[in-house]
């Protein structure tokens, strides 16, 4: 929340904070990452982002020496309108690739667990797919946009309450600055 520009009421009610994480080890034969599709593409930049603001300083080094920026970031700055139909656009996209990547088939994905910012591009990605909302994990209700971290702590919540049982495919994608966006096809174990 120290990012959010507290006077732009477009933006500052659609953050919080929050943090997740997710271990994966290497175990041939068991559960884990089947498939996976990422991108970025810099020209989005305007429609989200969180600036920096730098001075730079060079710093004494054997040669020529090394030049370091001190400094620090600006407030989050998006267009939600721009950020919605590139989300609903992009997220099933590359969504149809992780699960082509998988060798899997949409019919095969137990849930869909998608970066919770915002319940209405959540509904259009399930339906998008032919996902009904009952098969899509989402606790945006409860937390709101918690960034980065929102799809970490919506699994977890979502294996605590039992959810998601072993072997479930999950079907997991996330967007976000610059713009980026990526999906992941899992096997819980």
């Amino acid at each position: 929340s120290r990012w959010v520009d507290w006077d732009d009421r477009n933006s500052c009610i659609l953050f919080g904070d929050g943090a997740g994480a997710m271990v994966l080890t290497k175990d041939e034969g068991s559960p884990g990452v089947l498939g996976y599709s990422a991108h970025s593409n810099g020209q989005g930049y305007e429609k989200l982002n969180l600036g920096y603001c730098g001075t730079p300083r060079l710093v004494t080094t054997p040669g020529d020496g090394t030049t370091l920026s001190s400094g620090g970031y600006q407030k989050i700055a998006m267009d939600g309108r721009e950020v919605y139909k590139f989300a609903t656009r992009e997220v099933p996209r590359v969504l149809q690739e992780a699960i082509e990547a998988s060798g899997l088939s949409i019919e095969d994905i137990d849930w869909l667990l998608l970066h919770q910012a915002n319940i209405r591009i959540m509904e259009t990605v399930a339906q998008r797919l032919g996902m009904p909302m009952d098969k899509v994990i989402t606790n945006l209700s409860e937390y709101g946009n918690t960034s980065a971290a929102s799809i970490p702590l919506a699994l977890d919540e979502a294996v605590r309450d039992g959810q998601v049982k072993k072997g479930d495919i999950i079907a997991c994608a996330g967007f976000g600055a610059g713009l980026s966006w990526g999906a992941a096809i899992l096997r819980w174990g």
